[in-house]
């Protein structure tokens, strides 16, 4: 071993020594300071859920109740089973509240029947109707008659799923209900969280969740008898969901009538009234809790969730205390991490620490225990590149401007629009030979894919690239980002990918150590990808073919981004018509995908114009210096 990697190998013992001394303080820390107890909460509908309780051993004083609901078990299980540590982070755990996790209706220990993004109900009529608001408020009423020692002050937080039960506790909120903090929250299942991007299925992810979280489950049940992890027969989940083929063949193959929520996928192609019944934006009205949204622009899971949530509560509920927090995490990072780092790139400070103290424990001590305000910002942004922190009176920030950066011929970009006539890049997609997602080979979906290195993409011939010269100053892009591409293909259907990237200049150093031996001259840093099934790029409801040959315009909207592409650097966009497997193949074909058969899968030929007249090119929103 080298004396540089023996270095790193110390420095790796030491921080994994550090980080288990702490989970062992905390664990005591829990086992000495709080009490614990169970309770089957009752509903209104008479439908009963686990909840664990841990409860403050001190009781000189009184405190809030801090609750998360989720579908992922509030094991361990028995009132002498600790969990190691309590709340969003070691800093409520010792500041002292009353702890609460609830197994949902239908999940593990509760009783009822589970429903994936259960519809909202805005005028229940009786007991029977009940949606995960009702049962939030029950959950609340009850704790505060049954827990002696409360203040009469509740707040809710939760990441991913759980982001979405926090989330789903702001209509009709229990008077006691003061802060909730969504973070990550799953709110779109169609157009951009989790397993549909722009109607593209994420075929990776649906896959691998449901084939264990969507085993139903007829009782109540402990995860030790619950469903285990898919085993893939294959490790290189590139190879293995190719030779899957079309989708109907994963029932055919592996999940049978067993899973009903992918059923219910392959069954709703189009944004029809199932997915509208599960959008739980348009209900976030009328909101009395203080809000605090969460989110991270490398979260391949949830990002949308998180700047769609804020937004509709922004707009909705003018007066309503409304914060959004994005920092340059990936899914949950932000209490999963140091946030120093993540993927190749190193972001110079703690970046969740500091959320962690400076951001999100004053949040809930304000609200929750009368402690000063904090001053905290309309919208805390960590901007990448320049790795800062920036506090804006709005998202996005009012000094702004919209700005087009315009393909080139040969693969040029600029703000200017091309002088050139008749101009396109031409090239071929095959749909059996798809683009990666990322380099070299996963057994699984990694979230570094986010933020990884792009040079591998580049070299292939079906991925169009375009970028800008060297940057003689900074340029921060500071909100959303809109594809305006101006297309042709051979075919009737077709997918589209936008990235864009920031790419290092060539003297840019090594990381010191560098255990990986990354080459960071020239490194390509994707900044933001997305995709759009060009079929609904006029309507999600109603899909439209393209006609063969026909220019076309594909215009669709990207999530936000904060990040500053330094002088020196250069501005990259890459298009191509795979992102396989975290996206599903398109025929090539309009069709009902979910019902294609391998034979409806076809190579296409397609164009990206660039002219004076039929203009691509990607709309940003420049910070203005």
């Amino acid at each position: 071993m080298t004396p540089l990697k023996s270095l790193y190998a110390a420095v790796l013992l030491v921080i994994c020594t550090v980080s288990t001394y702490a989970q062992q303080s905390d664990s005591a820390y829990v086992r000495e300071n709080y009490t614990k107890i169970e309770r089957l909460i009752p509903m209104r509908d008479g439908v009963k859920l686990f909840t664990s309780i841990y409860i403050p051993k001190d009781k000189n004083r009184k405190y809030p109740f801090m609750i998360s609901r989720t579908p992922y078990t509030v094991s361990p299980y028995g009132e002498n089973n600790y969990k190691t540590s309590l709340g969003p982070s070691a800093l409520f755990l010792r500041e002292g509240f009353i702890f609460v996790y609830q197994d949902v209706r239908g999940k593990w220990m509760s009783e009822g029947e589970y429903e994936d993004i259960r519809p909202q109900i805005s005028n229940k009529k009786g007991k029977k109707d009940i949606d995960e608001s009702s049962d939030t408020y029950d959950t609340i009423d009850w704790l505060l008659k049954n827990i002696p020692g409360n203040n009469g002050k509740a707040g809710i937080s939760g990441i991913s799923y759980p982001g979405f039960y926090s989330t789903t506790s702001l209509p009709d909120a229990h008077p006691a209900l003061k802060a909730v903090s969504p973070q990550a929250p799953v709110t779109d299942w169609f157009r951009g969280d989790d397993f549909h991007h722009n109607g593209v299925l994420f075929l990776a992810d649906a896959f691998s969740f449901y084939s264990t979280f969507g085993v139903p489950r007829p009782k109540p049940i402990t995860p030790d008898k619950g469903p285990k992890g898919f085993q893939f027969p294959i490790k290189d989940n590139y190879r293995f969901f190719l030779n899957l083929g079309a989708l109907k063949n994963v029932k055919q193959k592996y999940f049978g009538d067993s899973i009903k929520f992918w059923n219910d996928l392959m069954a709703h192609g189009t944004y029809d009234n199932f997915w509208k019944a599960r959008d739980i934006l348009p209900h976030l009205t009328n909101i009395k809790p203080a809000v605090l949204v969460v989110g991270g622009f490398f979260d391949a899971e949830d990002a949308f969730g998180a700047l769609h949530t804020y937004k509709a509560i922004e707009k909705q509920n003018p007066d309503t205390k409304n914060n959004l927090v994005m920092g340059p995490w990936f899914h949950g990072g932000w209490a999963r991490s140091t946030g120093q780092s993540f993927g190749d790139i190193q972001f110079g400070q703690p970046t969740s620490t500091w959320y962690q103290k400076e951001i999100e424990f004053p949040f809930f001590m304000h609200y929750l225990k009368d402690s000063p305000e904090s001053k905290l910002a309309e919208a805390t942004i960590f901007l990448t590149g320049s790795n800062q922190w920036k506090h804006f009176e709005t998202w996005p920030p009012k000094d702004t401007e919209l700005k087009t950066l315009y393909f080139q011929p040969d693969g040029g970009l600029s703000f200017t629009k091309p002088a050139a006539t008749n101009s396109y890049d031409e090239y071929e997609s095959d749909p059996s030979k798809p683009v990666p997602y990322q380099d070299g080979i996963q057994s699984k979906r990694t979230r570094e894919y986010m933020i990884d290195d792009q040079r591998f993409a580049a070299r292939r011939p079906d991925v169009k690239v375009y970028q800008s010269e060297v940057l003689s100053d900074d340029i921060t892009l500071t909100g959303p980002l809109t594809a305006d591409l101006v297309v042709s293909t051979t075919g009737t259907d077709a997918d589209y990918v936008l990235k864009l990237i920031d790419v290092y200049p060539e003297n840019e150093a090594d990381p010191k150590p560098n255990p990986k031996g990354l080459i960071m001259g020239g490194y390509q840093m994707l900044v933001r990808g997305e995709i759009m099934r060009g079929k609904f790029r006029n309507s999600f409801e109603k899909p439209e073919p393209f006609v063969p040959g026909q220019v076309t315009e594909v215009k669709y909207n990207i999530p936000d981004v904060g990040h500053t592409f330094k002088k020196g650097h250069r501005i990259m966009i890459q298009v191509q018509n795979t992102w396989f497997p975290i996206a599903d193949r398109n025929p090539q074909k309009f069709m009902d995908i979910y019902t294609a058969e391998d034979k409806d899968f076809q190579k296409a030929t397609h164009r990206i114009y660039h002219d004076s007249k039929q203009a691509s090119g990607l709309v940003v929103t420049v910070l203005k210096p």
